[in-house]
């Protein structure tokens, strides 16, 4: 299957020179030198994969991977100059599946797309039982659905493989190391922050207090726990 790539930025020259580079390894490639562009493609003719600067002429990326994130489900690559580690949460919390910064070696980008790609066709393995339930959570894996107390939760669907990761391992200590590498593949070698966001935004979502969390439990400088005695 050859994955088709989208490739959105304002630099004419890097636009054809990662087109160029990509058609050569096997990936069709389409560019957009601006979000408005991009978005009309995505709905035309959707990706496998977009390559997204975050600092476009009037629509940047954050605002664009929101309108992505409304209407597909494509993982997103965040390309940009900005380094910091506030720069790289703000972009993951937007929703971007990676985060590279500029400038970079295109092997490099090859070797974190090849990465984002197998992430996608290689979910976290479900059980064989169809519904799980750990204390007061549910998980219905044939419809991806996840219940606390009877109420259901709004996950995304790293979420949902995130809590499953965690619920299948109730009341042992999972480490960053091992979550990292269950959800987002053996072969990840981006930052953790990426987990760390999504266990914030887990926390918002089934924690009375995310704040004060009783359900998912940090253990300092190893990795979480999923608390299963918990009941409402």
């Amino acid at each position: 299957m050859a994955y088709k790539i989208l490739i959105v930025d304002d630099d004419v020259l890097l636009r054809r020179s990662l087109a160029f580079n990509f058609e050569k390894c096997g990936y069709p490639a389409n560019t957009a030198e601006n979000a408005e562009d991009a978005l009309a493609i995505i709905n035309i003719d959707p990706p496998d994969l977009i390559l997204l600067d975050i600092g476009l002429p009037g629509m940047d990326g954050l605002d664009a991977i929101s309108e992505i994130r409304n209407s597909k489900n494509i993982p997103v690559i965040f390309l940009t100059a900005r380094r910091s580690g506030s720069d790289q949460v703000t972009g993951l919390n937007a929703g971007a599946d990676d985060y590279i910064t500029k400038p970079f070696d295109f092997d490099v980008l090859l070797a974190h797309v090849k990465a984002v790609l197998r992430r996608r066709e290689n979910p976290v393995p479900e059980p064989e039982e169809n519904i799980l339930q750990v204390g007061d959570l549910k998980l219905d894996f044939p419809q991806h659905k996840a219940e606390i107390g009877g109420k259901e939760l709004e996950l995304s669907p790293k979420e949902f493989e995130l809590l499953t990761a965690m619920a299948l391992n109730a009341d042992h200590i999972i480490s960053t190391d091992n979550l990292l590498k269950r959800v987002w593949g053996a072969e990840y070698t981006g930052d953790p922050q990426v987990l760390y966001v999504h266990i914030r935004w887990l926390r918002s979502k089934i924690e009375e207090d995310p704040d004060h969390p009783k359900r998912i439990l940090t253990v300092r400088s190893v990795g979480y726990k999923f608390n299963s005695t918990l009941s409402e």
